[in-house]
C-alpha cells in the first residue's frame, strides 16, 4: 500500500491509543514512521496489546480523558497535528447498560470535545471514528448505506449516534466549506483481531476459555455479523486520510464512509466461536445461555459500496483468513512470541494481498 508512504515524518494525533483498533493503528503509523502522539487513558486492567507491542517506545503517549476539554486542548494546541484519528470511546455494548451516563459522557462529550479542538486550533485533517452501531436499526436484512437514518434503541448506538449528529453540526457549521474534504467521519463494527481482550465479546470470551480451561457460555448465537479483521477498517482509515491530507475528496461527497466486510463474511455468532476452536486444534462445548440481559440486533451489515467506488477501498480477507489471522496472533500471545515480529508480519500479509 505505497500511498500510505504519504503519512512518513507526519505529525498524527492518535485518540484511544491505548485499546485494541488504537494500538494497532498507532502500530501501523509507526511502521509508516510517523511521528504519532497517542492520546489515552492508561491500559485497562487485563489489557495486553498496547504493552506486547512496546508502543510506549514507538510513540509519545500522553494521558489524559478527553471529556477534560482543557487538557485535552492545550495538547492539540501544543502538537499541532496534520491530522487527528479520534477513536477514543467507550465501545461496549452490555457496559453501557451498567454505566449509560459514563457512555453518554464518553462518546458524546468527549468526541464533541475533539471537535471543538479542531475547530479552535484550525486543525487541517480529522477522520472521526464513530460505529456501525450508530444506524437506527429496524431489523433489515439488507445493508445499511451512509444516507440511512441514524439512531439507537440502546445507549451504546444512541451515544454513537449523537456522536455523529455532533460531526455534522460541526461539518454544516464549521467545517468543509469550500473546496476539498478535510473532515469526514467512518463508521464500522464487528472488528476482531489479535489483542482484544474486552468482555462480553464473542473471540475474547472463546479466547480466554481456551487458555483458562472455563466453560464456554454464549449468548445470542444465531446473531449474525459481518466480522472483519481489524486491518480491513484501519486501511479504510488510513486510506481516507491520505485522501484527505492530498485533497483528493471533492467538498460535493458527504463526508460519511462506512468499511464493512464483503457479505460473504457475514456470519453467526456460533460459526465464529466454532472457527476458532477448529483453527485452535482443539474439542470444546459450546454452552449456549438462556439468560439475554440486554437488547441487541439479530443482524446488521453496512453497505461498503461508497468506500469501493470514492476511495478505492475494498476488503482483502475472507472469512477463513480474518479468524486464522485472529488465532494465530493469540497464540503467539499466549506462547510468549515477539508480537511486535507476529503483527509486523500480519501488517505485511495484508498489504501485500
Amino acid at each position: 500500500m505505497k500511498k500510505l508512504q504519504i503519512y512518513k515524518n507526519l505529525k498524527v494525533i492518535v485518540t484511544g491509543s491505548t485499546g485494541f483498533k488504537g494500538s494497532w493503528l498507532c502500530f501501523w503509523l509507526s511502521a509508516l514512521n510517523a511521528k504519532v502522539v497517542g492520546i489515552a487513558f492508561k491500559p485497562e486492567k487485563g489489557s495486553v496489546i498496547f504493552k506486547k507491542l512496546k508502543l510506549d517506545k514507538k510513540i509519545r503517549q500522553i494521558y489524559l480523558d478527553i471529556n477534560n476539554f482543557k487538557k485535552l486542548n492545550e495538547v492539540i494546541k501544543r502538537e499541532k497535528p496534520d491530522i487527528i484519528f479520534h477513536l477514543a470511546a467507550q465501545s461496549i455494548v452490555s457496559f453501557s447498560y451498567i454505566q449509560p451516563l459514563t457512555t453518554m459522557i464518553t462518546n458524546v462529550i468527549g468526541s464533541a470535545n475533539i471537535l471543538e479542538s479542531v475547530r479552535l486550533n484550525k486543525i487541517k485533517n480529522l477522520v472521526y471514528i464513530t460505529s456501525d452501531k450508530c444506524y437506527l436499526n429496524d431489523n433489515r436484512k439488507t445493508a445499511y448505506f451512509e444516507s440511512d437514518v441514524l439512531g439507537g434503541e440502546d445507549p451504546y448506538s444512541a451515544s454513537k449516534a449523537c456522536a455523529e449528529l455532533a460531526f455534522q453540526t460541526y461539518d454544516k457549521s464549521f467545517f468543509n466549506k469550500k473546496g476539498k474534504l478535510n473532515y469526514a467521519t467512518t463508521r464500522a463494527g464487528n472488528v476482531i483481531g489479535g489483542g482484544d481482550m474486552k468482555k462480553n465479546r464473542i473471540v475474547p470470551d472463546v479466547i480466554k476459555s481456551i487458555q483458562n480451561k472455563n466453560k464456554l457460555i454464549i449468548r445470542n448465537p444465531n446473531a449474525t455479523r459481518p466480522w472483519q479483521h481489524v486491518l480491513e477498517p484501519l486501511s479504510g482509515y488510513l486510506t481516507l486520510g491520505c485522501l484527505l491530507i492530498d485533497k483528493k475528496l471533492p467538498i460535493s461527497l458527504q463526508p460519511h464512509w462506512n468499511f464493512g466486510p464483503n457479505n460473504s463474511n457475514s456470519k453467526r455468532v456460533i460459526q465464529v466461536a466454532r472457527k476458532i476452536i477448529s483453527l485452535w486444534g482443539i474439542d470444546k462445548k459450546i454452552i449456549i445461555s438462556k439468560k439475554n440481559e440486554f437488547k441487541e440486533s439479530k443482524l446488521l451489515m453496512l453497505s461498503n459500496r461508497k468506500a469501493k467506488k470514492e476511495l478505492n477501498w475494498h476488503p482483502r480477507l475472507n472469512f477463513e483468513e480474518t479468524i486464522k489471522l485472529t488465532v494465530d496472533w493469540y497464540k503467539s500471545f499466549f506462547l510468549n512470541r515477539n508480537l511486535e515480529v507476529t503483527t509486523t508480519e500480519q501488517i505485511e500479509y495484508y498489504s501485500n494481498k
